[in-house]
């Protein structure tokens, strides 16, 4: 049975290192033009050359979104980001525009067509692959049976969402955002409307102009809650997708590290015959840590119910970090940690993350500490203290405890 590949989002060098080191197969990444995340942070162009070695030395694929629609005046912007890309070796560029599509083939580097083209049949998929495609991007609208089907009558390879968050529009392809403000979700500038609590008015046309305000509580029908797969993850691999992608380049290194950590996990249990309900279950409460709207099955189960698709404003993570710190230093043969702390306290068997660019997401328990040769059960604000740390931290890498969320 085909092994999916795991995919994971990098909005920076952080997130990216992050992926890498959690146990993903691939990455995908923007540069600062013609991506659907305009809002991440993302990479220059000239950071290409140095993301790829990065990732070959992990044997991790790079895969380049160049998947905006493009404008007239903007073909020209391909001539340097499309040549750029094969000379540094990137393996694939994610696409939709047919001007992209066009450029890849001129000069000769494989192209995946996003989720923004809907494909939802294999009809579609054999067109995409009469033009030289090498995998489509499902529609998230897709179910489960009619992803089998498609397998079933294309060999191109597909790939499918599994985690993270979900568009109320037609595979991302909403005008609500530059209706609004200018800023449009299919140029990766959304700055997400659907998110918000509306207030529904209408008036009577009379002279007092009577009031019919109503507000939409809790269920922000606008907004949906998050995919999260892992409770069916067996399914999706029986399914025949070829790569499992998670979504949230905009989102925090910790939540990629979760997420990648945890699904790779799923993946390899399931091929070593160990993923169990119980499995599952706890692993499904390591994704409710870090930041989420809620979970849903999304489309995978044909129309999604109400109370399921019906999302919240902000995060229901569980978790969440508060500062402390940062690393002084690291002693490679002892494995020791060196840190100050700048702000609150932390105790014995507090978690806490080590995050930085070079290092990406470090989560660990402290069964130990030692603070002026002596050992402590509490550290407090402007104290140094030392503890083991098994993996490579840096000098400057942010220190943070990890606390539970109140309900």
């Amino acid at each position: 049975m085909n092994r999916p590949e795991l995919m994971a989002p990098a909005g920076d060098w952080t997130m990216l290192t992050a992926a890498v080191k959690s146990g993903a197969n691939a990455v995908y990444f923007g540069v600062d033009k013609l991506n659907m995340r305009a809002k991440a942070k993302n990479f220059s162009i000239d950071d290409l050359p140095e993301i790829v070695k990065f990732c070959q030395e992990y044997s991790v694929k790079t895969y380049l979104t160049v998947n905006t629609i493009v404008f007239e005046e903007e073909i020209a912007e391909l001539d340097i980001i499309i040549p750029k890309a094969k000379e540094s070796g990137i393996d694939m560029i994610i696409c939709w525009d047919m001007a992209v599509v066009s450029k890849c083939k001129e000069y000769d580097i494989p192209f995946c067509i996003s989720t923004q083209a809907s494909i939802s049949n294999s009809a579609s998929a054999a067109f995409f692959k009469s033009v030289g495609a090498k995998r489509v991007v499902l529609a998230r609208e897709c179910s489960l049976e009619e992803i089998k089907k498609i397998r079933a009558n294309t060999d191109l390879e597909l790939e499918a969402f599994i985690h993270g968050a979900m568009c109320i529009a037609v595979s991302g392809r909403c005008f609500m955002s530059h209706h609004l403000f200018g800023k449009s979700a299919n140029r990766g500038e959304c700055i997400q409307p659907c998110r918000r609590d509306y207030e529904v008015k209408e008036f009577e046309i009379t002279d007092d102009q009577i009031d019919k305000s109503m507000v939409l509580g809790e269920d922000y029908v606008l907004s949906p809650k998050d995919l999260c797969s892992i409770g069916y993850i067996d399914k999706l691999i029986e399914a025949g997708i070829n790569s499992f992608k998670i979504e949230g380049r905009k989102r925090s290194p910790e939540y990629v590290s979760k997420t990648v950590s945890v699904y790779r996990r799923a993946i390899d249990l399931y091929f070593a015959g160990k993923l169990t309900d119980k499995a599952k279950e706890e692993m499904l409460k390591e994704l409710e840590e870090v930041y989420n709207r809620g979970f849903s099955s999304g489309f995978y189960f044909d129309t999604p119910s109400s109370d399921e698709y019906a999302g919240i404003y902000g995060s229901v993570a569980t978790t969440k970090k508060e500062y402390i710190g940062k690393v002084i230093n690291y002693f490679k043969k002892t494995n020791i940690a060196h840190i100050k702390l700048e702000t609150g306290k932390i105790t014995l068997n507090d978690r806490i993350l080590i995050i930085g660019q070079s290092t990406g997401v470090v989560e660990l328990k402290l069964t130990g500490m030692i603070n002026n040769e002596h050992l402590v059960e509490e550290a407090l604000k402007g104290d140094e203290v030392t503890f083991k740390c098994n993996d490579l931290i840096r000098p400057k890498d942010m220190v943070y405890k990890i606390v539970a969320v109140d309900k």
